[in-house]
């Protein structure tokens, strides 16, 4: 009976956000004219125009947090950045494997220790300057620099030396990646690492022009300086605005981009984009939180599943959420199948766990099928926690606990559920706080925020990219979780050369995550857009990130 009236309640105040949402949606002059529009939509086509007839128009969102590989860690940067760069590989147009990209071919040494990648002959930078072993050598190097501060850094661990230096315990002579000459570059991993192809086609592990960066320490925020080597250059950056591509004539595989151009607007309320793409400004975008229910099945809607995840984050060493079993409460208070079911509605998979679907164990079974669903909603099991875990503190209430998120119509709908949820179920009357992605971004990297909402996104096709997140000082902990046992899983995982035993340490190791609670794992991405009918061969993988390569237009 408590369920049925709360999801009547919870009903009632979804109806109110949605209407507050669509009514606040768009600016009007006096005239009650839509002038946003008008003059978005004017503007729009003269840049499409300057490009070529053969334009894709798409939303990004936002303004980029940095077109810098190792520095834009969001997939508001992901997306330009995999388009204007290329690393030694990239994903393929039909699966989610790497094949030669700026390098031509690899060989791996007999001990799976040492990569050889051969640089193609007559690639090149957007300056005209051939792309070089040097020049990956370089940014290998800089990625894991602790002086770049990198939120990546970790991507760069597998090479041997590069943890080390990162953690300012090593030299960047230390870490072993060679230039043996203009064509061939040498890396030399850690352990064996059979997916290392993979890792080198994420856009942190992209090449950057060294005089370029030594020279200007914001090269890459101007489009009087940047310079990218991939199937497309920027041709037109008005911030926070629009960013404007052009197909790269001088590209080694040129013949395989079908686009004039490329068109990213930055409209951050979906309900407007929704409005430019009914009329035509747009090709691609979101589905608005508020009409996914009816557009989810839609003839323009593309549906696909993604290696990602809503959670939210504690802050583990500030109160009251230094107390396991209060967060634990709060993981069994939050029924995500309600957030999924009313809010999100894109057929997504509730999240009893931090690793997405998708990923394979040796036998080829999907690797949440040999883990246990944790955190079943259940009010009664976390009013007991709560009740636990405030005498072991000595409270007779709980502290102020502020959920903080980004700015965004569905992360605001979220967190007001959330807020319903915690208030019906544990009686915690928890504050709200939103501010815009760079403010929320910085304080969440610093560990400034006691909850809050967040999300992963995979990069390459191994568990260990979302286990190893957690593991003591990684950049993208966020949390100040640290806990010995995990990390010497993780640790021993990367030495495992039995692929089941390795696979058996990852489920330990997650188990161990998932008891100490220092997150709330809410639900599984997938891919949600609408498209329009022209559009054809956008490559959204459920690992990777969003391919225009050979994307066309009818």
């Amino acid at each position: 009976m408590k369920r049925k009236w709360f999801v009547l309640l919870f009903a009632m105040l979804l109806s109110m956000v949605l209407l507050l949402a669509a009514c606040s949606g768009e600016e009007t002059d006096s005239d009650g004219d839509d002038t946003s529009t008008d003059d978005g939509e004017s503007e729009a086509d003269d840049a499409a125009d300057d490009v070529g007839d053969n334009v894709l128009v798409m939303n990004n969102g936002q303004e980029p947090t940095s077109l810098d590989p190792p520095i834009g860690n969001d997939e508001y940067s992901y997306t330009i950045l995999n388009n204007t760069g290329e690393g030694l590989t990239r994903l393929a147009q039909d699966e989610a494997v790497p094949e030669p990209a700026m390098a031509e071919d690899w060989d791996v040494s007999d001990d799976g220790l040492t990569y050889t990648f051969y640089i193609r002959d007559g690639v090149e930078w957007s300056n005209g300057e051939p792309v070089t072993a040097h020049d990956f050598e370089y940014s290998f190097k800089r990625l894991a620099d602790p002086d770049t501060a990198s939120g990546a850094a970790q991507h760069s661990y597998w090479i041997a030396g590069a943890e080390a230096f990162n953690a300012g315990e090593g030299d960047e002579e230390d870490v072993q990646v060679t230039a043996i000459d203009e064509q061939t570059l040498e890396v030399v991993m850690e352990n064996p690492t059979d997916f290392f192809p993979s890792i080198t086609a994420m856009p942190q592990l992209f090449p950057v022009h060294q005089e370029t960066v030594e020279d200007d320490a914001n090269w890459a925020g101007s489009i009087d300086t940047i310079v990218t080597n991939g199937p497309f250059n920027m041709v037109e950056w008005d911030h926070d605005v629009r960013i404007v591509l052009e197909k790269n004539e001088n590209y080694w595989d040129a013949d395989s981009v079908n686009l004039d151009g490329v068109q990213f607007e930055m409209v951050d309320d979906s309900s407007t984009a929704y409005q430019l793409y009914e009329d035509g400004t747009l090709d691609i975008v979101d589905i608005p939180a508020d009409m996914m229910e009816t557009l989810v099945d839609s003839e323009d809607s593309f549906v696909a599943p993604r290696a990602g995840i809503e959670f939210q984050r504690f802050d583990v060493n500030e109160e009251p959420f230094h107390n396991k079993k209060i967060r634990q409460a709060f993981n069994y208070a939050i029924d995500s199948q309600v957030i999924v079911d009313q809010i999100i509605q894109g057929n997504e998979n509730v999240a009893h766990g931090f690793v997405a679907y998708g990923f394979l164990t040796p036998d080829g079974d999907d690797y949440r099928d040999h883990v246990e669903d944790f955190y079943a909603y259940d009010p009664e099991r976390a009013v007991q926690l709560l009740e636990e875990g405030m005498a072991e503190e000595g409270y007779d209430e709980l502290p102020t606990v502020t959920l903080s998120y980004n700015t965004s119509d569905q992360h605001s709908i979220v967190s007001q559920a959330m807020q319903e949820m915690l208030l019906t179920n544990l009686d915690i009357d928890i504050e709200l706080e939103n501010s815009e992605w760079s403010v929320f971004l910085e304080a969440q990297q610093n560990v400034d925020l006691q909850y809050s909402r967040s999300s992963f996104l995979g990069g390459y096709n191994d568990p260990i990219n979302f286990l190893d997140v957690f593991t003591t000082n990684n950049p993208m902990n966020r949390t100040d979780f640290s806990n010995e046992e995990y990390d010497a899983l993780i640790n021993e995982s990367y030495t495992e050369e039995d692929p089941d035993a390795r696979f058996e340490l990852l489920y330990e190791a997650e188990a161990i995550l998932m008891e100490e609670a220092p997150i709330v794992p809410l639900y599984f991405y997938n891919h949600t857009f609408l498209y329009k009918p022209e559009v054809n061969d956008v490559v959204r993988h459920a690992v990777g990130f969003v391919e225009l390569k050979w994307a066309s237009l009818d």
